[in-house]
């Protein structure tokens, strides 16, 4: 029972994003070292990331022995900058990631023109951008494969989990022998805390609650009483114990549920956007100007204000659900940089960002309501 439903909801999430096969994970990131694995990325090699990206990104990177590039970013889809992508390529560069950022679409057309003029692969981090389309298709199928969370704060969550993809069928015989040779599976335990954390998140996480439930879920994580995102081990680049995890029955039944309510959450979020746009040009906002030939379904609506120390400090008073992505070019600010190659000055579009920009919530619970009250917080602190 509890393989068929990892089987089910992998089927069922391939099929949706029109691809031929997908692997579940205990965790986005295993997801993506899946596939890095399986490509044969190793010592000496190179992989190119935007200089504005989370840590647990870069991780997998490390765990091989390969050396992470960064590319600076675009400052209005915060993706990578296709300009300065051909600069970076050296004859060990083995892999592009196209990190689609806040669900924003990439510039694809340039990317895979970029990498197929060297002979490059390119991966797709979805791990923000279920739904997202860029000139009509679906982003997660453009590039070799394509890896995703399910985390708390993503499109939709399974409490924590990830999944890789692909429409490849030599690369999905390789994830697939390397998960039958090293996969672990998640303990009876584990999964069944998950699935209590679940249920705790359905009961007690909502706009208003959020500053005060995240607080009180990292002390609890530090103490190790639950099971957060990220162990304090993750912010090293040494793999740890028990890292290499497939995903747990319980999550795999989360996430077809979830399945089952994904385009009403992508109409929903299409719906946050455009009520944060009218708020924000009504409020005399400088509202980026999107291509219209990207879709965008937006996991976070990024806006950059005038003092982020003081936005995110005065935030939980006001009820405010005000996320902080990224406060580095590896998220989050306590990264040591130089255990993972970046050095302060790589990236000074992505380091701008980092000090300005800040997001707001567009997940099915949010509301205009809740809109109307973010945006005036943010009037209050006002623009860069």
């Amino acid at each position: 029972m509890a393989v068929s439903a990892v089987i089910e909801f992998q089927k069922r999430f391939a099929e949706w994003l029109g691809v031929g096969w997908g692997f579940a994970f205990w965790k986005g990131r295993v997801a993506m070292y899946a596939i890095l694995k399986a490509m044969g990325i190793g010592d000496g090699d190179e992989v190119l990331l935007p200089g504005y990206t989370c840590v647990m990104d870069v991780n997998p990177v490390k765990y091989l022995g390969a050396r992470p590039v960064y590319v600076d970013i675009e400052p209005v889809t915060y993706n990578t900058d296709p300009a300065l992508l051909e600069e970076k390529l050296t004859p060990r560069t083995k892999v592009i990631i196209a990190q689609h950022t806040y669900g924003l679409p990439c510039e694809m057309d340039a990317i895979m023109d970029i990498a197929g003029r060297h002979g490059i692969p390119v991966v797709e981090d979805c791990c923000l951008a279920m739904g997202s389309r860029y000139k009509g298709r679906l982003c997660g199928t453009f590039g070799l494969a394509a890896y995703w969370s399910f985390q708390w704060s993503k499109p939709f969550t399974t409490g924590i989990g990830g999944m890789a993809t692909t429409d490849d069928g030599e690369l999905a015989g390789k994830i697939d022998a390397l998960c039958r040779a090293e996969l672990q599976r998640p303990s009876a335990a584990a999964a069944a805390m998950l699935g209590l954390q679940r249920a705790t998140y359905r009961a007690l996480i909502y706009p208003r609650t959020t500053a005060t439930a995240t607080a009180a879920f990292r002390w609890l994580t530090r103490k190790g009483l639950v099971i957060g995102s990220s162990a304090t081990c993750e912010f090293q680049p040494t793999m740890p114990e028990g890292f290499f995890l497939g995903m747990s029955a319980g999550q795999a039944r989360a996430g077809l549920r979830q399945m089952r309510l994904l385009e009403a959450n992508i109409a929903h979020r299409r719906r946050m956007r455009s009520i944060y746009d009218e708020l924000l040009r009504q409020a005399g906002w400088d509202v980026p100007e999107i291509p219209d030939y990207m879709d965008p379904v937006l996991v976070r609506y990024p806006l950059r204000v005038a003092d982020k120390g003081r936005a995110v400090a005065e935030a939980p008073g006001r009820f405010v659900e005000l996320g902080t992505w990224f406060e580095s070019p590896l998220h989050p600010a306590e990264t040591p940089l130089e255990l993972y190659d970046y050095h302060p000055g790589t990236c000074p579009v992505a380091e701008e960002a980092c000090r300005q920009v800040v997001n707001l919530p567009t997940h099915p619970r949010a509301d205009e309501a809740t809109a109307r009250r973010s945006v005036e917080f943010v009037k209050g602190i006002g623009k860069p």
